[in-house]
């Protein structure tokens, strides 16, 4: 999702748009319409550091020196789990139905089965809250279960991949700004040179008329 990554950046470095541009795969103009809001719909940001493609120590030397490429980091090896149910701290576990909830709502191709695996919980569990006659139904709030600590970013889009190829569905591609993206590069294009002329033509009549402002007294 480069458009949403570019956003998170934008939004929480210092690092400049071309540094931006070039590690998300976009074109300079696409990043400063995300960061001048002039994008049709408002992203929510992706992470990189929690998706493990960038380190602090990694946005530190781009922002210190603007020349810099950033470089993406290897992910980390996938962990193979051993057979049996997904250890939870027992701070978590109260987290759980708010992840399954989450799960259900956005990724409904997902079955029972990858959601107890993922979870760590049984699928009387997940079957009551798709249900919604869970005992707690009230009180459960769907939220991501990356950033309840549940799972890893990793784990989770492996799943949803997964089942998205079994159900014969297309994996998610950021398409927002997708389509129309020449049409709206040449927007911008256009907008910024016409900013460059305006700004040359009032600088150039400012020295024409060695700065001074001239207001004709009998103008209203």
């Amino acid at each position: 999702m480069p458009h949403a990554t570019a956003s998170w950046l934008v939004d929480n470095t210092a690092l400049s748009f071309q540094q931006i541009a070039e590690f998300c795969g976009l074109h300079i103009l696409e990043v400063q319409a995300i960061a001048d809001d002039m994008a049709a719909t408002k992203l929510t940001g992706r992470d990189p550091v929690r998706a493990g493609e960038l380190t602090m120590a990694e946005i530190e030397k781009g922002q210190q020196d603007p020349n810099y490429r950033l470089v993406m980091q290897k992910g980390p090896d996938q962990l193979r789990r051993t057979k049996g149910p997904r250890y939870t701290p027992v701070s978590k576990r109260q987290d759980k139905p708010d992840g399954i909830a989450w799960i259900i709502r956005n990724h409904p191709e997902v079955s029972d089965g990858q959601i107890s695996k993922l979870i760590g919980t049984t699928r009387t569990t997940i079957a009551a809250i798709r249900d919604r006659t869970h005992w707690n139904i009230a009180n459960i709030v769907p939220k991501d279960p990356v950033t309840l600590g549940l799972c890893s970013q990793r784990e989770l889009d492996a799943v949803v991949a997964k089942a998205a190829k079994a159900a014969g569905l297309e994996a998610p591609t950021d398409t927002r700004l997708e389509g129309d993206r020449e049409a709206l590069i040449e927007q911008l294009r256009a907008e910024r040179e016409a900013a460059v002329r305006n700004a040359d033509a009032v600088h150039a009549e400012e020295s024409t008329y060695g700065g001074a402002t001239f207001h004709d007294p009998f103008k209203k």
